[in-house]
């Protein structure tokens, strides 16, 4: 039997919008120091054009610190953060990746994030085609389009967004605090508790040890565990995991992840931010939620929408139960089985 905590979460995992006065409260603004240190840091890898570099090979003497306390805040405080001050002109997209990554090796362990292996990816449109309106039907990852990317989480513990270039409309990010759902949840709707704690079979849309695959274990939307709530939650995937196993959703649960759903649209609990490019956003998955609203592109190749994006594991962070921590059939805090 799963302990299911009954009590709210107090600390500052649980904020709502309104907690926040303005950006200033999350942004951490790079000093004209540090970004010389990135520089230097970004010039001592010439030698080295490949991804997979360790702390010690870019040493940020001022910086470092500075992103200590930003791993801190992501790991125990709101659960997000986000670092303004980098001037992209002055760099090719490689050398951005590698900036990217630098900065993630203070944060936690790069992972791969997809089949192809890719340790940075790319959040842009990649113009592949899909019948109807949902690209997860055809096994397309929702961040390959231009489709609105509701409340959800990624897997792995944190998530990093690098903005490149911005839309011509539309795709403003939103970050929401599913902790404060929970709490939510415990004020208005405890009888579905169970049903969201019990756990789910999750369409890994090509991201486990074979390409048309579920998650091997039940993972829960909300899971107890080592003293610390963690979530794990996109609708559309336990939707169709639910289709793929053959254990269709009961009504209680399908309630259950609609509610989730619902309460983190809800501006009360939606944070809206707009990232401009340089800008780096920090989220850790196992507190928050992020989103994503669908977005008009420019029609010349160089000038669309791409967030570079790094997953990181964190495995001195957040406590979490077996179930969670294996969430695409790879082992513990695992990343992306490579098939190519």
């Amino acid at each position: 039997m799963k302990h299911i905590l009954r009590d709210p979460i107090t600390d500052a995992t649980a904020w709502r919008a309104s907690d926040f006065k303005s950006e200033n409260d999350w942004m951490v603004e790079l000093s004209p120091a540090h970004l010389d240190e990135l520089h230097d840091a970004l010039a001592s890898l010439q030698k080295n054009n490949s991804l997979g570099f360790g702390r010690e090979a870019f040493q940020l003497p001022s910086l470092g610190p500075v992103l200590e306390d930003v791993s801190d805040e992501i790991q125990n405080g709101r659960g997000f953060a986000v670092i303004r001050g980098l001037d992209i002109s002055q760099y090719q997209t490689h050398q951005l990746e590698r900036l990217l990554w630098g900065i993630g090796t203070y944060l936690g362990a790069g992972i791969v994030q997809n089949a192809d292996g890719d340790l940075i990816g790319r959040v842009t449109d990649h113009g592949e085609t899909y019948a109807g309106t949902d690209p997860y039907k055809s096994g397309i990852r929702g961040y390959r389009t231009r489709v609105a990317l509701p409340p959800h989480t990624d897997s792995c513990d944190v998530v990093g967004l690098m903005c490149v270039r911005k839309a011509k409309s539309g795709g403003e990010s939103s970050v929401v605090s599913a902790m404060a759902i929970y709490n939510e949840i415990i004020a208005t709707r405890p009888d579905l508790l169970e049903a969201l704690c019990e756990g789910f079979h999750i369409d890994l849309v090509g991201k486990g040890t074979a390409a048309d695959q579920v998650s091997f274990k039940r993972i829960p939307v909300f899971s107890y565990f080592g003293g610390k709530l963690s979530c794990r939650y996109n609708k559309r995937q336990i939707e169709i995991g639910a289709e793929k196993s053959g254990q269709p959703l009961s009504h209680r649960h399908q309630e259950a992840i609609d509610l989730v759903r619902e309460l983190s649209l809800k501006p009360k609990f939606r944070l809206a931010m707009d990232l401009a490019p340089g800008d780096i956003q920090f989220l850790n998955n196992r507190i928050t939620l992020h989103a994503r609203e669908t977005f008009e592109d420019h029609d010349a190749p160089d000038k669309k929408r791409v967030m570079l994006r790094l997953w990181l594991s964190t495995p001195g962070g957040r406590p979490l139960a077996p179930e969670l921590a294996d969430q695409l059939n790879t082992g513990p805090r695992g990343g992306v089985h490579v098939r190519a």
